[in-house]
């Protein structure tokens, strides 16, 4: 059994086979998934989706991408969602250092607001941190008492250190298959096995071998795979422990 631990099962790209997309997943072993969201907008679809079937699991969040979609009201209504929803996380929240036009200040504030929430709900985070690893990790130390998975990691071995240490695992997902990623392939290859998560972020971040099409969460054993050779162990073997990492940080019940 395997847990994909960040899939946009809403998107609209799944819009027209999404019942085959699950179907397909619990064939290939995925049989639950973590489906955090991106705007306020998103989260009533969100929510209708996840309740198709018992092995996806809503996070509600603001991305930070989407930052123009956003307003301070939002972090409102998310306290809201998350007391009548009751999801398995925050997220999928952030920072995003690499696309132009990101007013830096406006997102580190509705980090913050999703990191304090976080803290008062207990519930763990997802995080986005792209060319902002650093600044996330000053986030997470300055609000304290936190936990989360920082997903499609492309930190350094010390970044992800520090992580540990902060009570975060990170995510890897189809950039791991790629032959030429030496440094994610090396961080995978000697990472705790107890600090990773597996995941497809669907429908994006295809493996090698669908690049530039369309991905869903039945890739999953494929970058299993890939990890667990890299690693010198069982695919099995992988697969337990990540599965229990997933169970460990969302409280997920097992499998129906």
């Amino acid at each position: 059994m395997l847990v994909d631990s960040h899939s946009h099962l809403d998107a609209p790209e799944l819009d027209a086979d999404r019942d085959a997309v699950v179907a397909r997943a619990r064939s290939a072993g995925v049989t639950r998934q973590v489906v955090p969201a991106v705007t306020a907008a998103s989260w009533p679809k969100l929510r209708d989706v996840c309740r198709l079937d018992a092995g996806l699991f809503a996070a509600y969040g603001l991305h930070p991408m989407y930052l123009p979609e956003h307003r301070p009201a939002h972090l409102d209504e998310l306290r809201a969602w998350i007391e009548r929803e009751r999801p398995v996380a925050i997220g999928e929240c952030g920072l995003d250092f690499f696309v132009d036009g990101l007013d830096a200040d406006a997102q580190q504030h509705y980090f913050d607001g999703q990191l304090r929430l976080a803290r008062e709900f207990d519930l763990p985070l997802i995080v986005h941190a792209r060319r902002a690893v650093d600044a996330v990790i000053a986030s997470i130390r300055r609000v304290g008492g936190l936990r989360g998975v920082v997903h499609s990691f492309s930190g350094s071995a010390e970044q992800a250190r520090q992580l540990w240490q902060a009570g975060f695992l990170v995510g890897l997902g189809g950039p791991v298959t790629y032959e030429r990623a030496n440094r994610l392939r090396t961080l995978a290859a000697t990472l705790p096995l107890e600090q990773l998560l597996l995941e497809t972020d669907s429908p994006d971040q295809p493996d090698a071998a669908i690049r530039g099409q369309r991905n869903e969460p039945a890739r999953l054993p494929v970058i299993r795979d890939v990890i667990a050779g890299l690693r010198g162990i069982p695919p099995d073997e992988l697969a337990r422990a990540t599965t229990r990492n997933a169970e460990r940080l969302f409280a997920l019940p097992s499998p129906g």
